[in-house]
């Protein structure tokens, strides 16, 4: 169940509800390449989760685009990686 306490990074109002408390958005935007978007959220059971959507421009070249989409992948893979090596 949701706890009514809403922890201080929460951004309240219309973004906090269905069980779960969510920060505003933090984005990270860099010109001709992309962003990232982060959003901090517990769930109702209490995990706490970091949300994250990218949106990369891709290559109007097809092959370099597919190398673009690996590298995002393996990129995303270690940032993981990294994450749950930190989690414990």
């Amino acid at each position: 169940m949701l706890s009514t306490a809403h922890p201080p990074w929460c951004a309240r109002g219309h973004r906090c509800g269905l069980g779960e408390h969510r920060s505003a958005p933090h984005v990270v935007q860099v010109a001709g390449v992309g962003r990232a978007v982060l959003t901090r959220v517990r769930g109702a059971g209490g995990r706490e989760h970091a949300e994250v959507l990218v949106r990369l421009e891709l290559a109007g070249h097809e092959p370099r685009a597919r190398w673009q989409l690996g590298m995002l992948l393996a990129g995303m893979g270690r940032v993981l990686g990294r994450a749950r090596a930190l989690r414990g």
